[in-house]
């Protein structure tokens, strides 16, 4: 099959592998007809040591499930399913709290030994799928391919981190980052009933993107004015950092008003400090949120179906296959906001 693999020095190519096997009776291989090209990948790419040469990348994929284990009970051969971006068993306590994130089987598609045991990614013909009843969610009917690509990690992201943050009809939201995490958390917020919400950001394209989906925008320099104009200078009721490290939080802490909430889903590179004197005074809450469509895909799903949600309008590039190491180069440049392969 042919598929998207780490080429050493930051770049991909697009290779023949062989075809994945099922090793565990409660595994699925999964015919991928849509994937998509995703910050995490970039970030893969720049901690290459942990993805060896030759390793298949890409962990936001759709496809039809063609081969199953005799455990695999909730998905029938010729299923339109979408695919969680990790896996978990679905089983011990982590799972049946909900918390997919914590499983001790935890295991991401396609970013080598960065977060768990290794797992071949989605970037491919084909994937297998461990824990299949868990890792994936049938797709209803009514609800395309370009949006439900994206269900699995960037929609499943924005919304764990409202969820966090508590995110109450009307408040007022700012979102750091105008990548397609920080875009998705602004169309998210408002399909759940943000007031206000402003998306901070420093490329022109990507503000425009913003403001065109129904955010107010702004470079990080004025933020702190826009989002004072919104809030009679109280600051927001929540700020999502999808931006990480000590720029994220910096910002976060600029942005948030007193009792507000920050919830950061930026991968932090470094050590950041916390004003601690100041959070206890002024009361703030801050939290850390990864995504779980295993969890969250109901009202995910719900939202998409009703028309209130349209994740695919970040999509910005579609192409085949044989394109990807060229979508790569330019999603790095920030030439592109977020790339789908069609398969």
């Amino acid at each position: 099959m042919r598929a998207v693999v780490h080429a050493g020095n930051g770049r991909v190519r697009v290779e023949d592998v062989a075809d994945p096997r099922l090793c565990a009776a409660t595994d699925a291989i999964v015919r991928v007809r849509r994937a998509a090209v995703c910050g995490t990948d970039l970030h893969v790419l720049a901690h290459s040591d942990a993805v060896p040469r030759g390793f298949v990348l890409g962990h936001e994929f759709v496809g039809e499930v063609v081969e199953r284990g005799d455990q695999v009970r909730a998905h029938q051969l010729g299923d339109v399913v979408i695919g969680a971006d990790y896996t978990a068993c679905g089983h011990c306590w982590w799972c049946r709290q909900g918390d997919h994130w914590q499983c001790a089987e935890r295991r991401f598609f396609g970013t080598g030994s960065l977060f768990g045991e290794p797992l071949a990614g989605a970037q491919a013909e084909l994937v297998r799928v461990p824990h299949a009843d868990t890792v994936l969610v049938g797709l209803p009917a009514g609800i395309g391919l370009d949006s439900a690509v994206l269900l699995g990690d960037t929609v499943a992201t924005g919304y764990a981190a409202l969820r966090r943050a508590t995110l109450a009809p009307g408040e007022t939201v700012a979102v750091l980052g105008g990548g397609p995490v920080g875009q998705v958390t602004s169309l998210v917020a408002q399909a759940c009933g943000a007031g206000v919400v402003v998306v901070v950001e420093p490329v022109a394209g990507r503000r425009e993107v913003a403001a065109r989906e129904g955010a107010l925008t702004a470079a990080p320099e004025e933020a702190r004015s826009v989002v004072d104009g919104v809030t009679d200078g109280r600051g927001a009721d929540v700020v999502v950092d999808a931006v990480g490290g000590s720029r994220g939080l910096a910002l976060a802490l600029d942005l948030v008003r007193r009792r507000g909430r920050v919830a950061s889903v930026g991968v932090p590179e470094e050590t950041v400090e916390l004003p601690a004197a100041r959070v206890f005074t002024e009361e703030l809450g801050f939290s850390f949120a990864v995504g779980d469509v295993m969890r969250d895909a109901g009202a995910l799903l719900a939202l998409v179906r009703a028309g209130t949600l349209d994740p695919s309008a970040i999509a910005t590039d579609e192409i085949g296959i044989e394109e990807a190491a060229e979508a790569y180069r330019r999603m790095t440049e920030r030439l592109t906001l977020k790339t789908l392969i069609r398969l």
